[in-house]
């Protein structure tokens, strides 16, 4: 494949612009070392978390993703000034915010938007946002959100394409979480943070994103207890209006993306700057399936919280796991992280069974895998079983509406030797920086497809 030089392989693939595509020459080693990026949800929710202060926001190593642009042109929308310094974001809040003229578009483009509601609360009392899109993955309930926030006076309408907001007053409470959700969580969160007293969210969430924002709120001046766990105590303050840096988290779910190149590469890469916290179960899992690989050192991140490591892959005969491979809430096996595992199991010997017992469609995406060799039997809309090991082959394929399920199949064209594509990587964008230029950067021949 010709290869053309570049500089960053970041488009948009906004309303109006062409459709984005890759062309892969697959069978390739990858070699050398990558750094991964920052954490795409931990960026997401400081965005919406910086709404919270009436002073400056500077967030740092912020990763320039589509998720990221389309909640930038929402806050730019509603009055919201944001300057860019590489990957350095500044917020500069108006003195007054208006959703008058909110960028619907960018807004339905992203389930992130959800998490406008917490701060929004200590701003105005009755307000709509439009609904949002974001990954198709099947029943996505919002119901969770709203049941968190009544606990403190909020009362949600769901209208045809937007939600209703209303409240007379916020109070602090206990808060019961009817699902675990990463999300759901941030918002209690979020609202409150501005609610004067001692809020208690039970059954919360604890993964690495929610961990980012308690880090991100503590900086600001709210005294958070129980972080990492499923009990967090919120002592709430009236304001924040200071000038606040910090340093966003790395990534865990690209960390995996580059693990399972690696692995179904057979390459010998190594991972720079892995959050290992929240890798551990992933990295035992892969060691069960004879994955040769060392934790080469330890060290904290620039935010002083998170725990770092460097990870050397080797080329490795993998069998499949002695026990079916299922996401838990943290410190189980990350959600995000488990489809990584269908496009590995087609190259571990045996028959390895994946359950998504979170979402209802997105184990139907993983039979996609079969349209490059694999050989994939659908059990039921949660789980698939992947009998390895099978060569992989090149196609052409159209991306799935979700990032996770794209991302494999991307690794699948990598290791499949001949020239595959794959059309509409909006899904990809979504999550994954200069994914071309990176891949390219590790040996891989692949490129925007020009047509």
């Amino acid at each position: 494949m010709a290869r053309k030089p570049i500089t960053s392989s970041y488009r948009t693939s906004t309303a109006g612009l062409a459709p984005a595509h890759f062309v892969i020459e697959g069978g390739k080693k990858l070699k050398g070392s990558i750094t991964i990026n920052a954490s795409k949800n931990g960026a997401v929710a400081l965005l919406c978390a910086s709404l919270l202060n009436r002073g400056t926001t500077i967030l740092k190593k912020m990763p320039h993703i589509e998720e990221v642009h389309r909640l930038i042109e929402v806050l730019n929308s509603i009055g919201v000034a944001t300057t860019w310094s590489g990957n350095t974001l500044t917020i500069v809040p108006p003195k007054k915010l208006s959703l008058e003229m909110i960028d619907t578009r960018a807004a339905m483009k992203t389930r992130s938007i959800l998490m406008f509601i917490g701060p929004l609360l200590h701003v105005l009392r009755d307000f709509k946002i439009p609904q949002s899109g974001g990954c198709k993955l099947g029943s996505r309930t919002v119901r969770p959100h709203f049941f968190a926030l009544e606990h403190l006076g909020v009362s949600i309408e769901t209208t045809e394409d937007a939600w209703r907001v209303r409240h007379k007053g916020l109070a602090p409470a206990e808060i019961i979480m009817y699902e675990s959700g990463d999300t759901a969580t941030e918002n209690a969160l979020m609202a409150a943070a501005l609610i004067p007293g001692k809020t208690t969210i039970k059954y919360a969430s604890a993964n690495y994103m929610v961990q980012e924002l308690c880090h991100f709120l503590s900086l600001c001046g709210i005294r958070i207890e129980g972080v990492g766990t499923t009990t967090l105590i919120v002592r709430g303050i009236r304001r924040i209006n200071t000038k606040i840096t910090y340093s966003l988290s790395e990534d865990p779910t690209d960390a995996m993306f580059y693990l399972a190149a690696a692995v179904v590469t057979r390459s010998t890469l190594t991972l720079k700057r892995c959050p290992l916290d929240f890798l551990e179960l992933e990295l035992l899992t892969l060691e069960k399936m004879g994955l040769r690989f060392k934790v080469l050192r330890r060290y904290l991140g620039d935010n002083k919280r998170v725990k770092l490591a460097d990870i050397k892959v080797e080329p490795s005969d993998l069998v499949a796991p002695p026990e079916k491979v299922a996401a838990r809430p943290y410190p189980g096996l990350n959600i995000d992280n488990l489809p990584f595992f269908a496009v590995i199991a087609t190259q571990a010997e045996g028959t390895t069974l994946i359950h998504d017992w979170v979402y209802e469609k997105r184990a139907i995406y993983y039979t996609e895998l079969e349209k490059l060799g694999a050989e994939v039997t659908l059990a039921d809309p949660h789980r698939v079983y992947i009998q390895g090991k099978t060569p992989l082959r090149a196609a052409e394929l159209v991306c799935p509406p979700a990032l996770r399920p794209a991302t494999i199949l991307l690794i699948g064209m990598l290791g499949a030797s001949g020239r595959s594509v794959l059309r509409n990587v909006y899904s990809i964008s979504r999550g994954y920086e200069d994914i071309v230029l990176k891949l390219r950067e590790l040996g891989a021949s692949i490129d925007y497809l020009d047509e």
